[in-house]
């Protein structure tokens, strides 16, 4: 989920939040079978992968970090 908000509606981690992470364990098997099958080449490293993780968490503003305060919490229309 690298660089996604998650910006919970009404405060719950229910929307989008719970759609995303069933998500993301479908990629982590996925990440898993090829890794099995791979033969220890890699375009990048872990390293490089970790350090762009968390340069990321931390130029994202922080109303995206499941504040309620961003994206789809502050622009649901209420019915």
């Amino acid at each position: 989920n690298l660089g996604l908000t998650c910006d919970p509606v009404g405060g719950l981690v229910q929307i989008p939040c719970i759609e995303r992470n069933a998500i993301a364990a479908v990629k982590a098997i996925n990440a898993a079978k090829m890794a099995l099958r791979g033969d220890g080449e890699h375009f990048i490293s872990l390293d490089h992968a970790i350090r762009t993780m968390r340069d990321t968490g931390a130029d994202m503003h922080d109303k995206y970090k499941e504040t309620s305060r961003g994206g789809l919490a502050v622009n649901l229309i209420e019915c």
